[in-house]
C-alpha cells in the first residue's frame, strides 16, 4: 500500500489495522505496542520532516520570497547608482560656484588695486600743486587739493571748479576774488530784494558729512551757530542772508539756544525756514533746554523739560526737533528723572535724538548708565568749547567717551561763534580772558547774565586782561605770524586747527555778516596745509598739549 508523503493519523491507523489483520499472532499487547510506536514515529516525522518533505505550497512561497529578495537587491543597486550620480553632480556644481566666487574676488581685488593706484596718483598731483602754490605764494581757489588720509571722511577730493561754474565772467588772470565768488550764489529776483541767496548746485570745497556720534544722523563738519546771528545789531534781512548762504554752502546744521538770544532765535529761524520752503529732511535743527537760574524755571525736572520742548516746537513751527541738547547738568535733579523725561520726549515724536552741553565726563557716563539701566535712549552728542587754549576735555575725554558709549562731539569756540575777532578787523582781541580760564573754575553763561547786558556780547568781549591772558600775548603774535605765512587770518587758522581734530564731528560757526561767514567757511581749504610739520610748529608755539597725569601706585604712598 502506498501512502502520501505526509500521511495523517487516520491513514496510519488504517495501515496498521491492515498489517495487524494480516498478521497471524493474536497477542493484543503486541498490536497495541506497534500502534503506539507508529504514532510516536508519526509525531516525530511531523515535528522534524525530512528534506523535500514539504508541500508544494511552501515551495512556491519560498520561491516568491527569493524573487522578492532579488528584486530588492536590484533596486538597491539602482538607487545607489542614482545617489552616486546625484552626488557627483552636486560636487561639480559646488566646484563651479567656488570658482565663480574666486573669480569675483579676484576682479574685486583688481578693482580696489586700480582705485588705490588712482588715489595715489591724485594725491601726488595734489601735493605737487600745493608745493607749487607754496613756492609762488599763490593759493588759488581753482587748485585741486586733497585732504590727508586720516579717515574715510577725508577720502574725497576738494574741488572748487563746480562752485565757480556759476560765475558768468572770469578775469583774465584767472584769479577769482571773494566778492565774485560770493555773488555767484546770488540771483536777481525782485526789485525790492535785488540779491536773494539761492541754492547752489555744488557743495563748498572741503565740506564733509559725518555721523553724529555713533548714530545714523549725518551732519556737515561745520554747522551754523545762531548765537550772534539773531543778536543785537543784526537785522532780519541780514540774518536771512546768512542762513541762506550757509544752506547754499552745504551746511545743514542750525544750532539754537534759549540761553543765548532768548526765544527770538527760534522764532526768526522758524520764519526763515518757512519762507525758504526747504525740505525738512535737508537740514538738522538742534536746540537746548537751558537750566535757568530763575526760581520758577529752575532745574531739569520732567515738567521743565517737556514744557521747554513744546514751547520750542511752537516757536520754530516745526513738527519735530532733530536733537534736543540739555544745557548743563542739574545736581538737584535725579539723573533718572532727566533720562526718563528725554526718553519720553523722543517717544512722543517731538525730538529724534538728545545730547548734552557742558557736561563733565562723569555726568555723561552717569546719564549713559541710567539709560542702560532703565532701558532709555542714550545721548549721542556732547557740545563743548574747543580751541587752541581750551583742549583738555576735547582731546583727552571725548575720544574715550566716543569709543566706549558712542557720544560724539559738536564743538564751538569764541572765534567760530563770531564773538571774538582780530584787531585788524576793528574788533576786540582775538581771545578774551574767558578763553584762558582755569579748568577748575565753574563758569556759567546764564540767561540772567546775557539779558542783564544791554550792549550785546560786551560781557564776553572785555579788553581787561588778567595776568594769565597777558602771558599768552607772545603766543598769539607767533600764531599770527604763522597765519600770515599760510596766507590766511588767525581766525581761519584757528578754525582749520579745530577741524583737523578727528574727534570734532561738527564745528559750529557763527557770523554777523555774510562776509564773515564766507571767510570762516574758506577755512576748510586750509586743512590740507596743516601737515605734520605745521601741526608740530603750532604745538611748539602753544606748549599746552594736554596729557593725563601719571598713575600713582597706592602701595608707593603707604
Amino acid at each position: 500500500m502506498e501512502c502520501e508523503q505526509s500521511p495523517g493519523i487516520d491513514a496510519i491507523e488504517q495501515c496498521l489495522v491492515e498489517v495487524i489483520s494480516n498478521n497471524e499472532t493474536d497477542d493484543i499487547f503486541y498490536k497495541q505496542w506497534i500502534l503506539q510506536n507508529i504514532k510516536l514515529a508519526h509525531q516525530f516525522w511531523i515535528s522534524y520532516p525530512p528534506p523535500g518533505a514539504g508541500s508544494s505550497t511552501s515551495s512556491k512561497d519560498k520561491e516568491k520570497q527569493t524573487q522578492l529578495e532579488e528584486d530588492k537587491r536590484t533596486l538597491s543597486k539602482e538607487q545607489r547608482q542614482l545617489d552616486y550620480d546625484a552626488a557627483i553632480k552636486e560636487h561639480h556644481r559646488n566646484q563651479r560656484e567656488q570658482w565663480e566666487i574666486r573669480q569675483l574676488d579676484h576682479d574685486l581685488l583688481q578693482q580696489r588695486h586700480s582705485e588705490r593706484e588712482r588715489e595715489r596718483e591724485l594725491k601726488e598731483q595734489a601735493e605737487s600743486r600745493l608745493l607749487h602754490a607754496d613756492a609762488e605764494d599763490d593759493y588759488s581757489l581753482q587748485s585741486v587739493c586733497r585732504a590727508p588720509i586720516a579717515s574715510l571722511d577725508c577720502m574725497e577730493e576738494f574741488s572748487a571748479g563746480s562752485a565757480l561754474s556759476a560765475l558768468g565772467e572770469r578775469p583774465s588772470d584767472g584769479v577769482i576774488t571773494k566778492e565774485q565768488l560770493l555773488l555767484s550764489g546770488l540771483t536777481h529776483s525782485a526789485p525790492g530784494n535785488p540779491y536773494q541767496l539761492s541754492r547752489q548746485t555744488s557743495l563748498t570745497p572741503g565740506l564733509r558729512y559725518r555721523n553724529l556720534g555713533k548714530s545714523g544722523l549725518r551732519v556737515s563738519n561745520i554747522g551754523l551757530g545762531t548765537w550772534p546771528i539773531f543778536g543785537p545789531g543784526v537785522t532780519e534781512e541780514q540774518a536771512e542772508q546768512i542762513v541762506s548762504l550757509a544752506m547754499d554752502s552745504g551746511i545743514n546744521v542750525f544750532d539754537l539756544s534759549e540761553a543765548h538770544s532768548g526765544t527770538r532765535a527760534e522764532v526768526e529761524l522758524g520764519r526763515i525756514l518757512i519762507r525758504k520752503g526747504w525740505k525738512r529732511s535737508s537740514y538738522v535743527v538742534t536746540t537746548k533746554i537751558y537750566w535757568s537760574t530763575r526760581s520758577e524755571e529752575r532745574g531739569l525736572s520732567r515738567k521743565h523739560i517737556i514744557e521747554s520742548v513744546k514751547a520750542s516746537l511752537l516757536r520754530l513751527q516745526l513738527a519735530y526737533i532733530d536733537v534736543v541738547i540739555v544745557h548743563k547738568a542739574d545736581p538737584m535733579c535725579p539723573m533718572e528723572e532727566i533720562v526718563r523725561a528725554m526718553h519720553y520726549v523722543i517717544s512722543q515724536g517731538w525730538a529724534m535724538y538728545w545730547g548734552t552741553a557742558r557736561w563733565s565726563p562723569v555726568e555723561i557716563m552717569e546719564a549713559y548708565t541710567n539709560c542702560r539701566q532703565f532701558n532709555c535712549i542714550t545721548p549721542i552728542v556732547e557740545q563743548a568749547e574747543y580751541h587752541m587754549f581750551c583742549r583738555e576735555k576735547t582731546e583727552l575725554y571725548i575720544p574715550e567717551l566716543y569709543n566706549k558709549i558712542g557720544v560724539g562731539l559738536m564743538a564751538w569756540s569764541p572765534i567760530t561763534m563770531g564773538l571774538a575777532q582780530s584787531k585788524e578787523d576793528g574788533g576786540i582781541q582775538l581771545f578774551s580772558r574767558y578763553s584762558f580760564r582755569s579748568k577748575y573754575r565753574s563758569f556759567s553763561w546764564t540767561e540772567d547774565e546775557t539779558s542783564a547786558n544791554k550792549e550785546g556780547f560786551s560781557w564776553v568781549k572785555e579788553k581787561v586782561q588778567p595776568e594769565e591772558t597777558r602771558k599768552q600775548s607772545e603766543k598769539i603774535r607767533e600764531l599770527n605770524s604763522l597765519s600770515e605765512r599760510l596766507g590766511c587770518t588767525l581766525a581761519q587758522l584757528s578754525i582749520a586747527w579745530c577741524l583737523k581734530n578727528e574727534s570734532v564731528q561738527c564745528l559750529l560757526l557763527g557770523a554777523t555778516s555774510t562776509d564773515q561767514l564766507y571767510d570762516n567757511i574758506q577755512s576748510l581749504q586750509l586743512i590740507p596745509k596743516l601737515n605734520t610739520n605745521m601741526v608740530a610748529e603750532i604745538e611748539r608755539i602753544l606748549e599746552n598739549k594736554p596729557a593725563r597725569p601719571p598713575m600713582v601706585s597706592t602701595l608707593a604712598l603707604r
